[in-house]
């Protein structure tokens, strides 16, 4: 449901929005302008400790190695491929998420096969909240790799105030674990998850899983 159209991509009008349950993403073909400002009347929330991994993921993660932060304009580069079905991150989507992740704010889970960056996701981290933003794969589980890596780092501290938001439940996602909630649901409980403790981005390093 949008709730707002057109206005910036600064950062501190981006915070604001994801403080009170609100995306953008741009109404245009291919998420080009107006830009609007999203909150889904049913919200896609995984909670942390969730992620259903089946026995064919659990073997699929041996192969793989996932990092925080280590390239987040390689995340944001493949997610932002406009060959992809459903492309919507523009131009300036990529900076305004640039810039949020070089102030600290936004971040990326890298997944490696070898050297190779083969899958990711990235999104915006304020307390105890993680906000997907979107994920790619470029061989098979990759991206399942990297939710999670995000469920564990997201996890780790057991603080039942956190939350991860991916904005809408779709099937795919719904096998890996993501409930819908109402609206008002989701909102007290961003309220509680920005008073929990920053992520604690040192918890996840290379070969956690």
């Amino acid at each position: 449901e949008v709730v707002g159209v057109g206005g910036r991509l600064d950062p501190a009008s981006l915070l604001a929005a994801y403080r009170h349950g609100i995306f953008p993403m741009g109404l245009g073909e291919g998420g080009t302008p107006p830009m609007g400002w999203w909150c889904p009347r049913w919200r896609g929330v995984l909670e942390p400790g969730t992620v259903h991994v089946s026995r064919s993921l659990r073997r699929s993660l041996r192969r793989f190695t996932v990092t925080v932060d280590e390239d987040f304009a390689g995340v944001l580069t493949a997610c932002a491929d406009p060959d992809r079905e459903g492309a919507w991150i523009t131009p300036e989507v990529r900076r305004a998420y640039g810039d949020l992740h070089r102030m600290g704010w936004a971040h990326s889970i890298e997944v490696w096969r070898e050297h190779e960056l083969v899958g990711g996701l990235y999104g915006v981290g304020i307390g105890g909240f993680f906000a997907g933003e979107s994920m790619f794969h470029h061989v098979t589980d990759a991206s399942k790799a990297a939710l999670v890596g995000l469920d564990r780092l997201v996890g780790a501290d057991g603080d039942p105030r956190r939350i991860i938001d991916v904005q809408w439940r779709t099937p795919h996602l719904g096998t890996l674990g993501v409930v819908e909630v109402h609206r008002r649901e989701y909102l007290t409980r961003l309220e509680h998850a920005l008073q929990a403790p920053a992520l604690d981005l040192a918890a996840m390093v290379r070969g956690c899983i």
